[in-house]
């Protein structure tokens, strides 16, 4: 979802990073609970207030990333993989491989998150009883967190989709009406309703003269309906493929190239010529792997002439393939959950065809311009 991150590491198998907008975000809390804390305690030092400005930012974050933790440890109890966890300018966001399959499921990997901010918000609480009487500093801090996890909880439980109540909303009405898709398009249109309140509310401030606070309301607004808009067209999507098999979208006249083939004779003798943007190589007269443009790209142009195609490819073991008779809105969810453009469709070891996400958006536009 974020390319631009920094990678951190893992916690418990899940690659965890901070998108660049972070460092904007922390710069800025940092900067206001500086200047909140001298306001609140002059008799500190100066460099006191902003050495507790960092600390306190760092310790927000770490409960943002607590909170998404929440959902990935719900989701993984539940037999789904995540990804990552991404930290933003707007929080976090733990990319799950795939929706759940239940109401019950979607309600508790949504609520786990609030629940993980809940319980922070009491044990700051019960931090800033406990360094009462021994350190002000500590106090500050603690209470901080306290109230900022619980504001969290509130915002997060608001019914507009994609935020925690959003989806707590989702599998609620996905239960009473027993349908993903419908439950989805019903909590992405509250999900939108909120969003524009949120805009409105925004604008009703700057016009008021509160320029940052209304600008920030309304930036959270348009997230939020973009997000949410989204979701619908997504699902929207997925409906225009419904019944489809992978058999029905392949292309079967996939270029196949040797492995011992250079980087530069591929470009010059295939890609320019066809405008294909994945070729299958072949080794040994049998299917080694496949090779995509976005590969070549990586590589510095000055080495193109020396490195071979089976250097570079994604052998048949690490691909992602379907049979097909799989659902094409299967291939989809696989696209999206692995980051992959192309999908073989194999039976019995042997290739049919391929299947390119470039196609496949098209085959989806053809469906929705005729109103299949």
């Amino acid at each position: 979802m974020f390319t631009q991150s920094v990678r951190l590491g893992r916690i418990i198998g899940i690659p965890v990073g901070v998108n660049y907008s972070w460092f904007v975000i922390f710069a800025l809390i940092t900067l206001t609970l500086g200047g909140q804390f001298a306001y609140v305690y002059p008799e500190w030092a100066s460099s006191v207030h902003y050495i507790a400005g960092i600390i306190t930012s760092l310790l927000f974050f770490l409960s943002v990333l607590l909170h998404e933790l929440g959902h990935s440890f719900a989701a993984k109890q539940k037999g789904i993989n995540v990804r990552a966890i991404t930290l933003f300018i707007f929080g976090g966001v733990a990319q799950i491989t795939r929706e759940p399959d239940r109401p019950m499921t979607e309600f508790y990997i949504a609520i786990m998150g609030p629940v993980v901010s809940i319980a922070l918000a009491g044990i700051f609480w019960a931090l800033a009883l406990v360094f009462q009487p021994v350190s002000e500093v500590v106090v500050a801090i603690t209470q901080w967190l306290a109230r900022i996890n619980f504001i969290l909880v509130v915002f997060n439980m608001i019914p507009g989709f994609p935020l925690d109540g959003g989806r707590v909303f989702r599998a609620i009405v996905w239960f009473y009406v027993d349908s993903y898709e419908r439950a989805t398009k019903i909590a992405s249109g509250v999900g939108q309703a909120v969003a524009y309140m949120f805009i409105l509310g925004g604008i009703f401030l700057i016009v008021g003269g509160y320029w940052i606070n209304g600008l920030w309301i309304a930036f959270i607004g348009w997230f939020l309906l973009t997000a949410a808009q989204q979701v619908s067209q997504y699902v929207t999507l997925k409906g225009a493929l419904r019944g489809i098999k992978s058999r029905d979208v392949m292309q079967t006249d996939c270029p196949r190239v040797d492995s011992r083939t250079t980087v530069s004779a591929l470009i010059d003798e295939h890609l320019f010529r066809t405008a294909r943007r994945a070729f299958l190589v072949i080794e040994n007269d049998a299917l080694a792997g496949l090779v995509t443009l976005h590969q070549i790209k990586q590589l510095p142009r000055d080495s193109w002439h020396q490195t071979t195609l089976g250097d570079i490819m994604t052998p048949m073991s690490d691909l992602h393939w379907v049979y097909p008779e799989t659902e094409i809105t299967e291939v989809l969810d696989i696209m999206n959950a692995e980051d992959v453009n192309q999908v073989p469709v194999l039976r019995d070891g042997k290739l049919e065809g391929i299947i390119g996400r470039d196609h496949l958006l098209q085959v989806m536009q053809a469906r929705l311009d005729i109103g299949v």
